[in-house]
This record gives structure tokens, sequence and C-alpha cells, in this order.
């Protein structure tokens, strides 16, 4: 009555496969070294090159630009500090409506002529 005849035995392999294979800790590394490769050029560049380019747009910034900022403020640029700049965003009683904002906060440079169309 032996309960066993399904279930063999099973003996542990012998620790010299990887000796015998000098690549595999390369190999094994591998997928690794590629996922980080096709991360590199489908996220990180394409970030990079963006924030680049905005904070060269940021630095161009000067008096008269339309612009709307990343909250949604749309306006003309009155003055221009050095981290702040006062945006134009409308005319109450022949008096413009000015609010300053960070560089940083301003999203879009706009086309001029803009702000008469909308």
């Amino acid at each position: 009555m032996e309960r066993n005849v399904l279930i063999s035995n099973a003996y542990a392999q012998a620790a010299g496969g990887a000796a015998q294979d000098p690549t595999g800790g390369l190999m094994g590394l591998l997928p690794i070294i590629l996922m980080f490769v096709v991360l590199w050029f489908l996220m990180i560049r394409p970030q990079m090159k963006k924030a680049k380019e905005h904070q060269k747009m940021v630095s161009d910034l000067q008096k008269g630009d339309e612009v709307v900022t990343q909250g949604g403020l749309a306006g003309r640029i009155s003055k221009v500090g050095e981290n702040f700049v006062t945006l134009e965003i409308a005319e109450f009683k022949d008096t413009p409506v000015e609010v300053s904002v960070q560089k940083t906060a301003v999203g879009a440079l706009l086309p001029k002529g803009t702000l008469k169309s909308l």
C-alpha cells in the first residue's frame, strides 16, 4: 500500500550550472537595461525637451506679449520682473485690472491679437 506512487522524488540541481555560463549574470541584466533605454527615449527625453522649451519661452517674455497661465488666465504682460510678471487681464472703467503671477506659471505664449478675439 504505497501512497507516493504519483509523486516522484525531487532532487536539487547541482550549483555548478552558473559557473559554466560566464554571461549568465549579464544576460539577466539585459532586460532591465533595455527597459531603461526604452523608458529614456519614450518618457524622460521628451519631458526634458519640453521643459527646456518652456524655460526658454519664460526667459524670453517681454512687455506686450499675450499669454495664458497654467491656471487658464489670459492676459497681456504689462511689467516683467525677475521672478514675476504683471498681467493686464481686463479693463474696468478705463482702468486696467492687473494681477502678478510667477513667470513659471505662464503656460503658453499666444499670437498677437488673440485677446481681442476672445
